[in-house]
C-alpha cells in the first residue's frame, strides 16, 4: 500500500512553527504558574499524524526538572489554548523536555578554550 503524500508541502513543519510561536505567547501571558519561569520554546517536533508533539524548551534561571513537570502539568490547558487558536483537525497533546543543547555548547566551548589555553602554554 504506498504511503499517501501530503496536499500541502512541508504542512508539518509550519504547523511546529505556528504551534511554536503560540505556545510562546500562551506561556508567556496566560500561563499562571510559578514554577514557570522564563522559558524559551527552543524547537517542536509533531508527529506525522498530528497527534504529538515534542515541545523543547530552555530556561534563563530556574530548575529545569521542576520547569518540565510543571508545564507537563499544564500541557491540557497549553493544547486547549491552542485548539481556540490552531485551525487544524486535530491539535497534538504536548509533551515538553528540557532541551540541553545551549548547556552542552557551553562545556564544549569550554573544552576548546582549555585546549587553546593549555596547547599556547606549551608552545
Amino acid at each position: 500500500m504506498p504511503t499517501r503524500k501530503s496536499s500541502v508541502p512541508n504542512r508539518g513543519y509550519r504547523v511546529a512553527d505556528q504551534i511554536q510561536r503560540d505556545l510562546t505567547e500562551l506561556i508567556a501571558r496566560e500561563l499562571k504558574d510559578p514554577h514557570v519561569g522564563m522559558v524559551t520554546i527552543q524547537a517542536v517536533e509533531v508527529s506525522p499524524d498530528y497527534a504529538h508533539a515534542k515541545v523543547f524548551f530552555s530556561l534563563l534561571q530556574g530548575d529545569p526538572q521542576q520547569t518540565e513537570d510543571a508545564l507537563n502539568h499544564a500541557a491540557g490547558f497549553l493544547r486547549n489554548g491552542l485548539f481556540k487558536r490552531l485551525h487544524i483537525h486535530t491539535v497534538p497533546t504536548l509533551h515538553f523536555q528540557f532541551d540541553r543543547t545551549t548547556e552542552r555548547a557551553a562545556d564544549m566551548n569550554a573544552l576548546i578554550a582549555r585546549a587553546v589555553a593549555s596547547r599556547s602554554k606549551d608552545e
